[in-house]
């Protein structure tokens, strides 16, 4: 590899799970790549689509390592892509990366093209399969706390489901949290009725998958874990059959 040639970082999302939900974009750029950087399942999922002696796999929750890594070769003039699931920018590996890229001198900035690739979101996959529970403003809230206090979840809980709007529940929990789904849940009955309609999906698009049409007052009853989306939906939500509908306008 030139010294003097321009290095890439792109961070590639690529998609909730399933190799056909990875775009086009993000396969061509992966196919393209000198050195793909991912946490192991991730890599995985992609493995038929780079070749196996550019990967660099590391753990869960080693992500200021995988940015420092990437931005390391990248300045060495490498193609490097960073594998996230769902979205880059959505609770993932965009935050390290530009929070690095920021610290960095401009001149030393200028040495590397970042680029983005997004992917299809674990929410928005969710909601195609059951209905249309998005069709309104809709918020997005991770009920882990590694990186945000419960109290301040709690008080975006509160101003969401108090603003009637439909409420996309990331994380709902894990073997360190077991708790927080239902502490999410409430704050939510504090401003719906148990009969609310929610969809509770693990694993979407991956061989586990499993989509439970519910309510609020049961959502806790199903299995949840870190790899669950959870949508809640609004005053004017209905489930019809095996469909979560959220009307486009209040009536």
């Amino acid at each position: 590899m030139s010294s003097d040639q321009k290095g890439t970082l792109t961070l590639v999302g690529i998609g909730p799970g399933g190799v056909e939900h990875i775009t086009p974009a993000a396969v061509k750029l992966l196919a393209e790549s000198d050195v793909v950087i991912g946490y192991g399942q991730y890599l995985r999922q992609v493995q038929s689509l780079v070749d196996q002696t550019s990967v660099q796999e590391f753990p869960m929750g080693k992500e200021q390592e995988r940015a420092l890594e990437a931005l390391r070769l990248a300045l060495e003039g490498m193609k490097v892509a960073v594998v996230t699931g769902g979205d880059a920018g959505i609770y993932d590996m965009a935050a390290p990366v530009f929070e690095l890229l920021a610290e960095m001198e401009p001149d030393d900035r200028s040495l590397v093209d970042i680029a983005i690739v997004p992917g299809i979101t674990a929410v928005s996959m969710a909601a195609s399969m059951i209905g249309s529970p998005l069709a309104q403003d809709f918020a997005v809230i991770s009920l882990s706390d590694r990186f945000v206090s419960w109290d301040q979840i709690a008080r975006r809980l509160d101003a969401v489901a108090g603003a009637d709007m439909v409420v996309a529940l990331y994380e709902p929990s894990s073997r360190h949290r077991p708790g927080q789904l239902g502490k999410a849940q409430e704050v939510l009955l504090c401003h719906r009725e148990d009969s609310t309609p929610v969809v509770v999906a693990r694993e979407v698009t991956r061989a586990d998958e499993k989509i439970t049409l519910t309510t609020l007052g049961r959502m806790t009853d199903f299995e949840h874990d870190k790899r669950t989306v959870i949508i809640v939906g609004n005053s004017t939500t209905k489930s019809v059959e095996n469909w979560m509908i959220t009307p486009r306008a209040y009536a």
